[in-house]
């Protein structure tokens, strides 16, 4: 994950948790992967065509627009109708969810397969898993695991993407 770091850090998507450490085994936020998908994005402005539906989210909040931003895109819909859960840690099924949600869910292509076997086939993230491998954003956790419900690291999630940023 040496050239995700080194890719996230020098695009401005992260800083580290601090001057001299990136934690790559801690978890990833909610509020945290929201931010690092808004900045590999251009940090673009929300439209303002939606109120904060979100009633943890405050304008102060350093990932205020991000949230904003992906609540309008359809990236995220939060945990509720009126939270996000932004101290939440986010899942690797969630994390991917997000991401194929910003490539715009694609459709897949004939003979792309699930090679997971901790993937149900009725799982809201199954064609989000199944884009992941198609497009080299994720390999799983071994060959026939993807591990939806663990914990997504800091790691993981720069690593998705970076990979699917240089796809």
């Amino acid at each position: 994950y040496v050239d995700a770091v080194s890719w996230a850090y020098e695009s401005g998507i992260t800083l580290g948790t601090s001057a001299s450490t990136f934690s790559p085994t801690d978890g990833c936020t909610r509020a945290q992967v929201v931010t690092f998908l808004w900045r590999a994005s251009g940090s673009p402005e929300p439209d303002g065509t939606v109120a904060n539906p979100f009633t943890d989210v405050s304008e102060n909040d350093y990932y205020y627009e991000a949230v904003l931003w992906a609540y309008e895109n359809g990236i995220t819909k939060g945990t509720s109708d009126t939270t996000f859960s932004p101290t939440q840690t986010c899942t690797r099924a969630q994390v991917i969810s997000f991401l194929y949600r910003l490539a715009d869910s694609p459709e897949g292509s004939d003979g792309d397969e699930n090679p997971f076997s901790d993937v149900g086939e009725n799982a809201y993230y199954l064609d989000a898993v199944i884009w992941a491998v198609a497009n080299g954003v994720t390999s799983g956790t071994s060959e026939t695991t993807f591990s939806p419900d663990s914990t997504c690291t800091r790691a993981q999630i720069v690593t998705f993407l970076y990979r699917a940023a240089n796809k």
